[in-house]
């Protein structure tokens, strides 16, 4: 498989469901305290993996093609960015989206290191938190990104208007 700049080398994968309502809980509940999450209204999530190999460089391109693709459903039904609806963005460390069947059970040996993964993880949150600042439609509407916790198991809670999903390498 081709990954989307070119080259045969795939260095994220993440896949893009626009949304109604998420919730994800990003600390499960513990002796002191109860669980916590994080809650969107409409706009998209975003499920991301980062592979060996990947850098900073990537972050750009894939922020910049995820806030501006056309994926969410307009009350018209027309197709528009999250950046435009305006939507909120939730995103999802997912790394078992790294993962190769190997017999009954799966492996994630291409997935990038914990450490490197959580930089560019902090950074791929970071450009998307910048992305929505700056479009006018979103900082009127004061939509947000929020996000889960990187290398922990979360919940998610998803209302969406339909299945539109979609799978995106980099």
């Amino acid at each position: 498989m081709t990954a989307a700049n070119g080259s045969s080398a795939v260095n994220a994968r993440v896949v893009v469901q626009q949304c109604l309502h998420a919730t994800l809980q990003v600390c499960p509940p513990q002796q002191e305290c109860e669980a916590q999450w994080v809650e969107i209204d409409r706009g998209m999530v975003i499920y991301v993996c980062f592979f060996k190999g990947a850098t900073e460089d990537i972050i750009p391109k894939m922020v910049n093609t995820l806030m501006n693709i056309k994926l969410c459903e307009t009350d018209s039904g027309k197709y528009t960015s999250v950046l435009e609806l305006p939507g909120n963005v939730l995103i999802v460390p997912q790394a078992t989206l790294g993962g190769k069947p190997k017999g009954r059970g799966m492996q994630y040996h291409g997935n990038i290191g914990k450490e490197d993964g959580q930089k560019l993880y902090a950074s791929f949150v970071s450009h998307c938190e910048k992305e929505l600042s700056l479009a006018v439609k979103c900082s009127e509407a004061g939509t947000e990104v929020k996000h889960g916790t990187y290398g922990n198991r979360q919940v998610l809670k998803l209302d969406t208007n339909g299945p539109y999903t979609h799978l995106m390498e980099f």
